[in-house]
């Protein structure tokens, strides 16, 4: 299997995406204007205790106070791919009120961003991740991830960590760590134990709301939590991102430095794999099956359903052998959509009825190894009676849908249209891969007021740092019957 890690850099937005085998898997995104707060450290003040929910509000300076729950303050967190071991049973955790008051100040570290209307989740229970390892502050905790399943592998990292661990602090080794010897992985202790000195003296004077640690912008977070031995090429279409990854490269993977390219084709390196198209359909409901059949997906507040239809595929034999076929297509779809459009919580899978028991069980087979090169944990559970499979799926920022659209004022919230902002970048894209194929002294820009609003007031300093870059003058024309996703670039 090939895979491919490509970076697209802009100067208000960061783009991956993770191509295997020329199909796109995943994409993050990043913007200056909304970085992600997850991982992260702040100070805070406890604003209301609840005890009924076992969880306190906590101001961290963000716009909602964030969730923090008496779990997440009495046992150790867990690394995001999994540590061996069993959480303790909720009656175990101490009544928040023992935990926290109104008005204290605590350290706490973002596990979740705000999804929706619901604010940050945090936990008092520190981790600074590396490359390979992640440090526990003040825990005896040592780990090894879940994926790493070997037995004998385990064991040798166990012992590893256990003489690296100093006093009051825990290790958890990373699914990178697997295979690696303990020189190496004391390089990742020394670094990391350097972070959380400098994080730790920051916490001594933090004040409520203050960030006293912040994760490395996106680029770098992809090479730290994806590269890896069967990734063959990381290509960077910005200079200045890919000088950054490789530096942090020699640091942290010297030996995969050589890996990381830079890309200086005029075609853009989104247009080159083909991943914009692939976004495009990702914000859309229907996804078609190679069959004939397709699928319908659904992301509600309370769940994400996924429904398997037919569709044209008749099949050659009779209706088993036609809903057995399309489900298996579907159940292998079904898990890259959700690895695509980063849908997460509960996720409710409709397959076509089938009635022969080793068929379900095939298509629940095929759907839990296409799911095993998830990234995020995922939980699938047998198939009911009605053919509906239930399972779960962590995630820990919005949607793909949820970062790139918001609700259409024109449909009360029924359906989604791209925002002012992601069609302002759609154009600062669209006018750089116009003047690389064509020549023109200036440009006009029709679209919707509202676009031309934002690209002339809060995108001002990119048109102009654009203006500059393509030495051509670049003109906007608010046009009323323009949707808002609706714009043409006209050169002149």
């Amino acid at each position: 299997m090939t895979e491919e890690i490509l970076i697209n850099v802009t100067p208000r937005e960061a783009r991956v995406g993770v191509v295997e085998n020329g199909m796109l898997q995943e994409v993050h995104i990043e913007r200056s204007s909304r970085r992600g707060y997850v991982g992260n450290i702040y100070g805070g003040r406890v604003k209301r205790v609840m005890p009924g929910m076992q969880a306190a509000f906590v101001d961290i300076g963000l716009e909602r106070s964030a969730f923090l729950h008496a779990a997440d303050m009495a046992r150790p967190a867990l690394a995001s791919d999994g540590i061996d071991g069993t959480a303790p049973a909720a009656a175990n955790v101490p009544p928040i009120t023992e935990l926290v008051h109104e008005g204290q100040q605590v350290v706490v570290q973002v596990i979740k961003d705000p999804i929706g209307s619901k604010g940050a989740r945090l936990s008092t229970q520190l981790s600074i991740p590396s490359r390979y390892l992640v440090l526990l502050p003040q825990s005896a905790t040592l780990g090894v991830s879940v994926r790493i399943e070997d037995e004998v592998e385990r064991e040798r990292l166990r012992g590893i960590l256990a003489g690296l661990a100093g006093e009051g602090f825990g290790l958890i080794a990373r699914t990178n760590a697997e295979g690696l010897e303990s020189a190496v992985l004391a390089e990742d202790v020394a670094y990391v134990t350097r972070v959380w000195q400098t994080v730790s003296a920051a916490i001594a004077h933090a004040q409520p709301g203050e960030r006293v640690y912040e994760e490395p912008p996106l680029p770098l977070r992809v090479l730290r939590d994806l590269m890896h031995d069967d990734i063959e090429k990381v290509r960077v279409d910005s200079r200045e991102t890919f000088e950054r990854t490789v530096a942090f490269a020699r640091q942290f993977m010297p030996h995969l430095t050589g890996r990381i390219e830079h890309y200086p084709g005029e075609r853009p390196i989104f247009d080159l794999y083909g991943v914009e198209d692939e976004i495009q359909k990702a914000l859309r409901k229907e996804v078609p099956l190679k069959s004939g059949g397709y699928l319908v997906i659904d992301q509600t507040e309370a769940m994400t359903t996924i429904d398997v239809n037919t569709g044209a595929y008749l099949g050659s034999r009779n209706l088993e052998e036609t809903a057995f076929r399309t489900n298996l297509e579907a159940a292998q779809a079904a898990a890259r959509q959700l690895r695509l459009r980063n849908l997460g919580g509960i996720i409710i899978i409709d397959f076509i009825d089938m009635h022969d028991d080793e068929h379900k069980r095939q298509v629940l087979r095929t759907l839990e190894k296409a799911l095993a090169r998830d990234h995020a944990k995922t939980t699938v559970y047998e198939m009911s009676q009605l053919g509906l499979v239930e399972m779960t799926r962590k995630r820990t920022t919005e949607s793909l849908a949820r970062q790139l659209c918001e609700p259409c004022p024109a449909c009360s919230g029924r359906g989604i249209q791209k925002t002012t902002e992601t069609v302002g970048y759609e154009i600062f894209r669209e006018i750089t891969r116009a003047v690389r194929q064509f020549d023109a002294e200036k440009l006009l820009v029709l679209a919707a007021p509202k676009v031309v609003a934002r690209m002339l007031e809060e995108e001002s300093s990119a048109v102009a740092e654009l203006e500059t870059f393509i030495g051509k003058s670049i003109r906007f024309q608010p046009e009323e019957q323009y949707g808002q996703e609706q714009f043409d670039v006209v050169l002149l």
